[in-house]
Parts: C-alpha cells; structure tokens; sequence
C-alpha cells in the first residue's frame, strides 16, 4: 500500500487507484460544466429558425409547374401561390376588369411596381401572390372554371375567400362590392433563371 508523505516542502502524492478516480471524475465534470457553459453562448450567436422565417428570402424551382398548376411556399409564416396561368386564364384577366374595384392596381402598397401591370407579374405567365384574403386574413380557394353555377354565369375565373364571398381574379385584383378592401399582395420576387425564383427579395432588378 503506498503512503503519502508530507514533510516540509515535498509531497508525494499517493498514486492509489482510488485517487486516480477520483481525479478523472473531477476532470470529467469540469469538461461538462465547461461544454455546457460553451453551447448555448454559441448557440446564441446562430439565427433562430423564427428569426430566419421573419425576411429570409425563399428560392423554388418551378421548372416542373406545368400551365394551369399552382404551387404554394411559405415565406414569412404566409401561404404564397406561384400559379402558372394558361393563355385562357390570362385572357380571362382583360374580361374581368369592369367587374373589379380596382383594375389598374392602384393602391401601391399591395405591389412592387413592377407588379403595377394587368398580369401584376414581370413575367405574364406566372403570377406570384400572398394567399391571404384582404379581408380578415383567410386563405382564398381556387374557383378556377369559368361560368362556376355558385358564382354565376359571368364569372371569368380566380379565386374565392370561403369565409365571406370576397373573389379574385387570376391577377389576384378584388371584384367590386366584396369585403375586401384590396388585391392580394405580391411579395417581391425575381427570377433568377427561367425555372428558378427567389421570393422575398428583389434586388437583382436594382441597377
């Protein structure tokens, strides 16, 4: 059995099996104190996943959306619709003007203006909006068949707020005397390439 000795300024330490357990174990959980103490500093310094959701912009790959599909992406926590539109939908668009309350997109705010367009879309095919009625914030459904019995025999196609009659047009622009006040908002977007698109950003437009 070893001894341990003290005697003036020596010291042997006693190199018994015990000690060292006892060592390494103090050793260990003044690692796991110290790991604990790192994580969440570090963790502090890495995006939340709200805070990313909160502006970080959205790229999707629309190449496989054929003519008359409509996909849905989330950005910002909102259902946004990327609708490529056929020819028959886009030419329902000019038969519904006189029956909007605001055809020419007027009110700003619900646009970029490069959105301020009949097809509210840089590019006339695809029609890129935020699916959240204007109303009280329900999420429209799709009524796209022209002449629907519900909706009446003039009805050009778009789309229908379940929760209190208010409908759009393919361009997402309000009929007249419904409860919404507005056209659904178009987020900023661009296209990075024919089937690429970022939503939530548009600063590949600014020169």
């Amino acid at each position: 059995m070893s001894e341990c000795l003290c005697s003036g300024e020596s010291f042997t330490v006693c190199d018994s099996p015990a000690r060292r357990q006892w060592i390494m174990a103090t050793a260990g959980a003044g690692g796991a104190l110290a790991l604990t103490a790192i994580v969440p500093f570090v963790s502090s310094l890495m995006p939340s996943e709200r805070a990313l959701a909160a502006g970080a912009p959205v790229e999707v790959d629309i190449g496989k959306l054929a003519p008359g599909e409509m996909m849905v992406v989330e950005w910002r926590g909102k259902p946004v619709w990327i609708l490529n539109r056929t020819p028959e939908m886009l030419s329902a668009l000019k038969k519904a003007e006189p029956m909007l309350a605001d055809p020419a997109s007027a009110v700003t705010s619900q646009q970029p203006a490069y959105a301020a367009n009949e097809t509210r879309s840089p590019v006339p095919e695809m029609l890129v909006a935020v699916g959240i009625c204007t109303h009280l914030g329900c999420s429209p459904s799709n009524a796209f068949t022209p002449g629907d019995p519900a909706l009446g025999a003039d009805w050009p196609g778009g789309f229908l707020c379940p929760c209190h009659g208010s409908t759009f047009d393919f361009a997402g622009r309000v009929f007249k005397n419904k409860p919404a006040p507005t056209n659904l908002e178009i987020p900023p977007h661009q296209y990075l390439t024919d089937t690429r698109l970022i939503i939530g950003s548009d600063e590949f437009d600014k020169t």
